[in-house]
């Protein structure tokens, strides 16, 4: 099998915080003037200006689908306070999609929140539910049209930033040092980030093995309330995006990996039983040894996020979702990888395609494949990752595709590998 199915979705994803810019309102901004070696946001790639220079280059080079986020803090800067001009530019976005024959996969919160919200608690709070539900009523007013809405980004990888920070402010543990977020289970270990800070690289290196199941249950409580919205006042597929960490057990860790497993994923996936589908977010694979994650080993090909180059982790995490979902319809809406060599990157998406074609030759359905990321960007604290198809000029803003980039749209335009 090396052809996709007649309508299957081809494209790449972006996260609003992270190429905007100047997300003054939120939760993240906030954090990055307080925690000591985060890098600064600031205009990052300035896509709220440039989204039609963005979504030209997907389209002209033959992907049919774009993944977005909503900034929830634009929309909402003040509590009950909503901006019908923000609105309005989202709805534009929207609209262009449809202009160049792109899918717009929306998604309406992508790890930010407005600061006011964390404020009063965050998800934790009393009235959480009741706050993104608001903001979900209002966000539905721009959907006309949009087939693909999923109500957050990866959950699981909020909740155990939340179980960390907690577990760290209870033992005393000092300062938390934000993660690389797409080196998901890897930020147990290392990342890009950290291993410049001597001492302070392992600082929450313990605490971003667990995330509490009690906060994954209110996850999929919230989740299940916007869904409704959404399916009450749209005619989109909604669902949510998971990140998978492929997990494996070495000899010995099959008790331990369905610990770590079940808070970190599998609630999520339970929770997405009965959702139109489930975005599947996967980048590498790692072990679990009867102590907890492995790290790492030290390979030339590892990732600029220090994960191990393992193509094959999207077969295994489609296969698991699959399984715990109860067969809910797939999308991959992140896979790729943090580098600076593209013949890798083109290497490594090639073999996390082949590995995604034998995942559905075996009767799993997956409606399409949305690259993580369409640009280089802020990598949650960091600019030195670069995940993305276009290269980015932090000065000039200006946007330079990289091969792969027009090799993925080959690949979408014979809907197969070669």
């Amino acid at each position: 099998m090396t052809n996709f199915p007649d309508g299957f979705l081809w494209g790449a994803a972006t996260a609003g915080h992270q190429i905007e810019g100047n997300n003054i309102n939120s939760d993240w901004w906030a954090r990055e003037q307080q925690m000591p070696g985060m890098e600064l946001s600031g205009d990052a790639c300035d896509s709220y200006h440039r989204y039609r220079e963005d979504i030209d280059l997907l389209a002209d080079a033959g992907l049919t689908a774009y993944r977005f986020s909503l900034e929830w803090s634009r929309i909402e800067p003040l509590r009950g306070r909503f901006s019908r001009a923000e609105l309005a530019h989202y709805r534009r976005v929207i609209e262009y999609c449809f202009e160049r024959g792109v899918a717009p996969v929306v998604t309406l919160q992508h790890f930010t929140t407005p600061q006011w919200f964390a404020e009063a608690g965050g998800w934790t709070a009393p009235d959480a539910l009741e706050c993104f539900v608001r903001f979900t009523e209002e966000a539905t007013t721009i959907l006309d049209g949009v087939e693909w809405v999923a109500t957050m980004n990866e959950p699981n990888m909020q909740a155990a930033i939340m179980t960390a920070m907690r577990r760290m402010a209870q033992s005393g543990g000092g300062q938390w040092q934000s993660p690389t977020v797409e080196s998901t289970d890897s930020a147990s270990t290392d990342d890009a980030s950290a291993s410049d800070q001597g001492e302070k690289k392992n600082t929450h290196s313990e605490f971003l093995t667990y995330a509490d199941p009690e906060i994954g249950r209110r996850f999929v409580e919230i989740h299940h309330a916007a869904r409704a919205v959404v399916r009450a006042r749209t005619g989109a597929k909604v669902g949510w995006t998971i990140a998978a960490g492929a997990l494996t057990a070495a000899p010995g860790g099959e008790q331990k990996l369905e610990e770590i497993r079940y808070g970190k994923e599998d609630v999520y996936w339970e929770g997405s039983r009965g959702d139109d589908f489930v975005g599947v977010q996967a980048y590498s694979s790692q072990e679990v040894d009867a102590n907890g994650l492995v790290p790492h080993p030290q390979l030339p090909d590892n990732t600029l996020v220090g994960t191990s180059y393992r193509p094959d982790a999207l077969g295994m995490a489609v296969r698991h979702a699959w399984e715990v979902s109860e067969g809910v319809a797939i999308l991959v809406t992140e896979n790729g990888i943090a580098t600076a060599d593209d013949t890798q990157r083109i290497r490594y998406t090639d073999e996390a395609l082949q590995g995604l074609l034998g995942a559905m030759a075996d009767g799993i359905d997956v409606r399409g494949y949305l690259h993580w990321s369409l640009l280089d960007n802020y990598e949650w604290g960091h600019w030195a990752p670069t995940f993305g198809l276009i290269a980015v000029d932090r000065e000039t803003f200006a946007r330079t595709p990289k091969p792969s980039l027009g090799w993925l749209g080959e690949v979408a335009q014979r809907n197969g590998l070669a």
